[in-house]
């Protein structure tokens, strides 16, 4: 294709050959032909208007006839030089010739509208350019003279979030689909969950009547798991972690993405217990070791030899740790990002949320921290597009209660954390509150007890009292509690459902 007749526009004289100076990057030429090609046919606008916005375009006059044709084309009206003419003859004359002129010679010059859409991804991704470079003057100038509140560790995360943003709107858009293609969508999803373990539309928890509740961990969810203290509730995450890194399975796309088509890669916080505690329940579990034996050193040499071989296998895992404590949401969240940007994350768990601290300097309500944080967490979920497993304590009122049995309403600071969850767990085991309750020996008490005692030994619940996409009910599992594992029961557990 030739270039345009029509001068390009500049802003303000060109710089010398000698001069440092740099000017953003732009192609108004490419401006310049996308505009004449919708003034032509109207068609053009339709095959840029899903990824291109007139904040897009380098030259003011260029956004502003962008905006104005993409107004008269989404209103059913034709946009041509003579129907934008009434919306431009007030403006600034360029050089020598007024705009209406300029429009006409725009149109006359316009090229054929099937490099449209050529023209305007160039001038898209040199708007992303241009918004890198303002993020890095930002940055430096930032560097220079910062105020006193505002520490180095401030200053990355602001540059990764803000890299971050670019990075997820730096995609095309899909904007309208046509039904065919959603119905596309639609199938591949199927098939996806046909092939995943499980057959479920979510990541496969490992526990099968949970899963079939919950159709899996489904992508933007966020998902609270509660429970009183030696309820096993971190067990169950780093049971649910473990299961989802363990499966992972991925392809290489045509483009040369990866896709997770099992499993999926998992970052865990863990806010209270090191990385190495962490690690001891996972190997414990998997090579059926104790982790009482483990910590003491008390191991036999076959239980020792199966730790080795476990750990080997484990190495393998994309399970990722961060045991960092104190973090403030806005910094989980910068690793967050950078760990997706950097190795991939299809699931990310947090242990536990009450640990984490608002963006305040002081905490002075921490009713409204709380919100700040779940806020902040429900938007991470959907911002990554990731399930987020948060743990959360609940209030000593439970004990108070002949059923200990966990409610929406023992949550604490429970308001934000009810609202902003898209599904509530909680878990309880009975074995635990009844074996505190021991009679003395050789009393009809004793024998009742120990009856109730043979009947709960190593059951646990899982309570669904909320999910916002499902039923609610109540799962029963296995728990061992010598290796921190929860286990499919063999028979089906699953206690009657109701929806919300």
């Amino acid at each position: 294709m030739s270039a345009m007749s029509i001068e390009p526009l500049f802003r303000g004289p060109a710089p010398s050959p000698d001069s440092d100076y740099r000017t953003p990057p732009a192609n108004i030429e490419a401006e310049q032909a996308l505009l004449g090609a919708i003034l032509v046919n109207n068609e053009a606008f339709y095959r840029v208007s899903d990824f291109l916005l007139p904040e897009h375009f380098f030259e003011t006059i260029h956004a502003r006839i962008f905006d104005i044709a993409g107004r008269l084309v989404r209103a059913n009206k034709t946009a041509t030089p003579i129907t934008l003419k009434t919306f431009v003859e007030k403006e600034e004359p360029i050089g020598e010739i007024t705009l209406p002129q300029y429009l006409a010679r725009l149109a006359a010059d316009a090229t054929t509208v099937i490099n449209a859409e050529d023209y305007g991804r160039t001038i898209y991704d040199l708007a992303m350019r241009r918004q890198l470079i303002s993020i890095g003057e930002e940055m430096v100038n930032l560097a220079y003279d910062a105020p006193v509140d505002t520490t180095p560790g401030d200053q990355i995360e602001l540059a990764e979030q803000r890299l971050f943003k670019v990075a997820e709107t730096g995609k095309y858009g899909a904007g309208f689909l046509r039904f065919s293609d959603a119905l596309k969508d639609a199938i591949d999803m199927a098939s996806k969950a046909y092939q995943r373990d499980g057959h479920l539309s979510g990541i496969s928890t490992g526990l099968a009547d949970l899963d079939d509740l919950m159709g899996g961990l489904q992508p933007s969810d966020l998902i609270i798991l509660a429970g009183r203290p030696a309820m096993g509730k971190t067990s169950l995450a780093t049971n649910i972690a473990f299961h989802v890194a363990e499966h992972y399975q991925a392809q290489t796309l045509q483009d040369g993405r990866t896709e997770t088509i099992n499993g999926g890669i998992v970052g865990f916080f863990s806010l209270e217990m090191s990385a190495e505690q962490l690690a001891t329940r996972i190997i414990s579990e998997q090579a059926e070791v104790s982790s009482e034996t483990i910590r003491r050193g008390k191991t036999t040499e076959a239980e020792f030899q199966r730790l080795v071989e476990v750990a080997g296998r484990l190495q393998q895992v994309p399970l990722f740790i961060d045991a960092t404590g104190g973090l403030s949401i806005a910094q989980l969240a910068a690793r967050a990002r950078r760990l997706k940007r950097q190795k991939g994350l299809d699931f990310l768990v947090i242990d536990y949320l009450q640990l984490l601290q608002g963006s305040g300097k002081r905490s002075d309500n921490r009713v409204q921290e709380i919100t700040e944080i779940t806020t902040g967490l429900k938007a991470l979920a959907k911002e990554l597009s990731t399930p987020i497993l948060a743990l959360s304590q609940l209030s000593r009122q439970v004990e108070s209660r002949e059923d200990k049995r966990p409610q929406l309403a023992d949550l604490r600071e429970s308001g934000s954390i009810e609202q902003d969850a898209d599904v509530v767990l909680f878990v309880y085991r009975e074995e635990y509150y009844l074996k505190n309750k021991k009679p003395r020996e050789g009393t009809p008490e004793f024998e009742t007890w120990r009856e109730e005692m043979e009947r709960v030994a190593g059951l646990a619940e899982v309570i669904i009292s909320k999910q916002r996409h499902g039923p609610t009910g109540t799962v029963n599992l296995a728990f061992q509690g010598e290796f921190t594992r929860f286990e499919n029961l063999a028979h089906d557990s699953r206690m009657p459902v109701s929806f919300e």
